[in-house]
């Protein structure tokens, strides 16, 4: 006979899925791209994802010599996420129906925690954004200086989340308890350590949180003038020797420096001389630009994000997409901002970073039971069971796929405190 669930799993199901998208507290705030699962199936389960244009404007009447062309930028997105929690339970413990419930609750809990887990994973990898305060983390302050970073570059000013560790967390919920002419703030901040939405941003409490090391890099410097080209230009597609074209991923860039001694993966720093441009304006905000080391390719090759868009070389795709100014040296110093292991506090624009639902193709006619359902965000949950009649034991298992994306690393950032 075949495997089937009883009316008490299919209910104990409904409730765990109900619960999931309770335990989804990061990823509910982040974009979802859906995909075609045929099509990810016949290229790898990779979909480029294109980045929103940046449009050049001109002076005058005549515009014969501007009718250029536009560069699209796209980024490679990956399911790449294939999580799973299987557990068995034997005939004498299926007549505890309670410990069948708190299994499938430890199953949704864990994989709820590994979806939260990609998204704060890739925001703090990818994030280009560093606010770097030499004290811990003390109130409204902090957080409107990360939204003077935000602002300052153009990067919108709605659907911004902000996440940090209990122990940062506190330290703002502390700094709004003491303020007693915010009633409804203050009495929350003192009896929950709840904050809320703080300029601009939503924000919310995580009880893990990742950490960064001491940056061991030092007297590093680099090239920053024309003639090195240390400077990148956007680049839609490229061709290959033998003719054929593919996309480019534009998030990332190979640099030349004195030594990467010291260096690490996930390192932030400034380099001197190298501001940020609004990314629309193209205007100096006179303060430097921060970058993340993605690679340490080798003793002098460091590939990092954002790559350098300076305009330098003046073609239409870095006017486009320019990103910084630089006051050219030929030995510009870079200088690290994580100076202390500390927890790395995400913070994003919604649409900088993306979850791709994935699903899975199981045949119902081939003896286990299934049952499926789908989150508001259209991430699949799967649920199976079988009975194994030699062992008497009963398997179930707990299946999601999807992928985690960071399609602007420049719309989202790390706060570090106590630097």
């Amino acid at each position: 006979m075949a495997n089937s669930f009883s009316k008490e799993e299919r209910v104990a199901f409904e409730q765990l899925l109900q619960d999931f998208e309770d335990a989804l507290v990061l990823s509910r705030n982040v974009a979802v791209y859906k995909t075609d699962q045929t099509m990810m199936e016949r290229t790898g389960n990779v979909i480029w994802r294109p980045q929103p244009y940046i449009s050049v404007s001109y002076s005058g009447t005549d515009m014969t010599a501007n009718f250029l062309a536009q560069t699209q930028m796209s980024v490679p997105a990956t399911i790449g996420f294939q999580r799973s929690v299987p557990w068995s339970m034997n005939a004498t413990e299926l007549r505890d129906a309670l410990q069948a419930q708190r299994l499938g609750a430890s199953a949704k809990q864990k994989l709820a925690s590994d979806i939260n887990l990609a998204v704060l994973t890739a925001a703090t990898q990818l994030g280009t954004l560093v606010y770097s305060s030499s004290s811990a983390a003390s109130g409204f302050a902090d957080v409107a200086n990360i939204e003077a970073i935000m602002n300052r570059v153009g990067i919108q000013y709605e659907d911004r989340y902000l996440a940090l560790s209990t122990t940062d967390y506190n330290g703002l919920a502390k700094d709004l308890a003491n303020r007693q002419n915010m009633v409804d703030m203050t009495k929350e901040a003192y009896k929950r350590g709840y904050v809320g939405m703080v300029a601009s941003f939503e924000t919310y409490k995580m009880d893990y949180s990742l950490r960064c090391g001491v940056a061991a890099g030092s007297g590093i410097t680099m090239s920053t003038l024309a003639s090195a080209s240390n400077y990148y230009v956007p680049q839609a597609t490229v061709t290959s020797s033998t003719g054929q074209r593919s996309n480019v991923d534009n998030r990332f860039q190979t640099i030349t420096v004195s030594s990467t001694t010291g260096v690490a993966i996930g390192d932030a720093f400034t380099i001197a001389g190298v501001d940020e441009a609004h990314h629309v304006t193209k205007q100096d905000t006179g303060s430097l630009k921060s970058f993340r080391v993605v690679t340490v390719l080798n003793s002098t090759q460091l590939v990092i994000t954002p790559p350098i868009i300076s305009n330098q070389g003046g073609s239409i795709s870095e006017q486009q997409y320019q990103n910084t100014v630089v006051s050219t040296s030929a030995s510009a110093a870079l200088v690290f901002l994580n100076l202390a292991a500390a927890y790395i506090n995400p913070f994003w624009f919604k649409d900088a970073i993306e979850i791709l639902p994935g699903r899975y193709e199981i045949p119902m006619d081939a003896g286990a039971a299934v049952m499926r359902a789908t989150t508001e965000q259209g991430i699949d949950l799967v649920l199976q069971k079988q009975y194994d009649i030699n062992t008497m034991l009963t398997k179930y298992r707990l299946d999601t796929l999807y992928g985690v994306n960071v399609l602007q690393p420049e719309m989202c950032g790390i706060a570090l405190f106590s630097q």
